[in-house]
């Protein structure tokens, strides 16, 4: 049986081979042939699958395959075009394909020449692949790709912010165990100071001319004591008994405490339940907690209000209780913290009172974290620059019973 010709002896016209038709036609993929000078010769029926033109259409155009391609992908069919009739190959060169019910698929191109037995050049084909599903996994995997660098990224941030925390933390037990050998060595002496200066002071009169000067000593051998208590409270803290108290009377006892210093520094003070935080509204104001910690964190935090104010300023606490928790909040109309130091006021011995070198150690703000954090708890600060700060504080209602050995019933607390 003699073979089908692809093209005749006369001029190159393409042969109507029954058999080449029926492969060429069955062929899934898009595909045409062209004369050496690329004039399309023949073209499947899969054109008018991929793009709605049916393959008399293409063999009456001009400059094929270019109306079919996507406007800004034809330079570079046109490039592939010049190159297949000067007798290159390519494969797979993807391209936009238009279709005449406005879809655009994606394509993919490849051509190679076509030669006879004798090596005359008969011109090339092409066949023309529909790789829109391969591009959409493509695109698919680079995102996906993207989105596992950024959670790469936000892990990593994590992990260096939780080496931070480690660090922060080991610097903190450091110190603070440092700052409870100190106040222990400190008291020892302490003590001793104490008691021989109240044999001396007992012998001498008020009507001394420097008896005055045994008050002043007597206030700063007070002042070492307090400051060495509060060096080893931010190592060890005190682990006070859990009771049932309202926390409007330990406001107002605090702040009884604190009148010597509101009347010398001319500020007053606004306290009041915050509305929009309890659950109902005859919301209780008991809670379970350890009553003299919480004092000596608001003590702290009132004090750091006051010593921030100017003469008239306002001092505001708020507070408010839910079934689950309460939040009391001591705001100032003070300078603000700047934001390059705000990281670092909850830190041993760091204070913003470089001018006042009487007020502290930097240790109240360290303690009151301690104690908070030692009965479940939180505090938060936010300060804005020439408009104040607002130190908030976020407690249980009531202390966990089975955490703090404590058999009582966290429902005591709640009226």
């Amino acid at each position: 049986m003699e073979s089908p010709h692809l093209f005749s002896e006369h001029g190159g016209a393409l042969e109507k081979s029954p058999i080449f038709r029926a492969i060429a036609d069955c062929t899934y993929d898009w595909e045409s042939w062209h004369a050496p000078n690329g004039k399309l010769q023949w073209v499947n029926a899969a054109v008018q699958r991929m793009t709605g033109v049916a393959p008399g259409e293409c063999l009456s155009m001009e400059d094929y395959p270019l109306p079919l391609v996507e406007p800004s992908y034809r330079p570079q069919m046109a490039r592939v075009m010049r190159e297949a009739i000067e007798g290159g190959s390519g494969n797979d060169v993807e391209f936009l394909a238009t279709h005449q019910e406005d879809v655009q698929r994606w394509m993919a191109i490849s051509w190679q020449p076509m030669f006879d037995a004798s090596g005359t050049h008969l011109g090339f084909r092409t066949s023309i692949r529909d790789v829109t599903e391969r591009h959409q996994l493509r695109e698919e995997l680079r995102i996906h790709n993207r989105h596992l660098e950024q959670l790469v990224q936000e892990r990593t941030a994590q992990v260096a912010e939780l080496e931070k925390q480690r660090l922060q933390m080991e610097k903190l037990a450091a110190l603070g165990q440092l700052a409870a050998g100190v106040a222990h060595e400190v008291n020892n002496p302490l003590a001793g100071i104490r008691n021989a200066f109240a044999l001396f002071r007992s012998g001498v009169s008020d009507e001394h001319e420097h008896a005055g000067l045994l008050d002043l000593i007597d206030n700063e051998i007070e002042r070492i004591s307090a400051i060495t208590h509060q060096m080893y409270q931010l190592y060890r803290p005190s682990q006070q008994a859990i009771r049932a108290f309202d926390i409007t009377r330990v406001i107002e006892e605090v702040l009884a405490l604190l009148e010597p210093v509101l009347r010398k520094a001319n500020v007053w003070v606004d306290h009041r339940m915050k509305s929009g935080v309890s659950s109902g509204a005859l919301e209780s104001t008991q809670v379970f907690l350890r009553e003299g910690e919480l004092k000596q964190i608001l003590f702290n935090l009132v004090c750091n209000a006051i010593q921030a104010s100017d003469c008239g300023d306002t001092v505001t606490i708020l507070y408010a209780t839910t079934p689950d928790k309460v939040v009391l909040s001591v705001l100032d109309q003070g300078e603000g913290i700047a934001p390059e130091v705000l990281p670092y006021i909850f830190d041993p011995f760091f204070s913003t009172k470089s001018n006042t070198s009487r007020e502290g150690l930097g240790l109240g703000l360290s303690v009151s974290r301690s104690l908070v954090e030692a009965m479940g708890g939180e505090i938060h600060v936010q300060s804005t620059l020439h408009a104040g700060s607002e130190f908030e504080l976020i407690l249980p209602r009531a202390i966990d019973e089975l955490t703090q050995g404590n058999s009582i019933s966290s429902s005591n607390v709640r009226s």
